[in-house]
């Protein structure tokens, strides 16, 4: 399923980016809205060091009960099943639906 998640995201933009500052509630709050609307999202993280990055994207991933599915860079790839997904708005439902 990973891969086709990972298929899905190629095409995605990021709909959340984290500055260098870290995680804030408001970043937090952003992305629960952005996956409980879409399912699969990218996330932008721009701390310059690697572990770093893969440390904010697992925090958020944590606090916001999602997956991570990918991280590539400074993007990672975030996924959270939605029991009623919007058709509309869920990439999961639209690509692979």
């Amino acid at each position: 399923m990973k891969k086709a998640f990972r298929g899905v995201a190629h095409h995605l933009d990021p709909v959340v980016s984290v500055s260098d500052r870290g995680l804030s509630d408001g970043i937090i709050a952003e992305t629960e809205r952005a996956l409980t609307d879409h399912e699969l999202i990218k996330v932008k993280v721009d701390a310059l060091q690697k572990a770093d990055r893969l440390a904010i994207t697992e925090m958020l991933a944590e606090q916001t009960q999602a997956t991570v599915i990918q991280n590539i860079g400074k993007v990672a790839v975030l996924y959270r099943k939605n029991q009623r997904p919007n058709p509309k708005l869920s990439n999961v439902s639209r690509y692979l639906g």
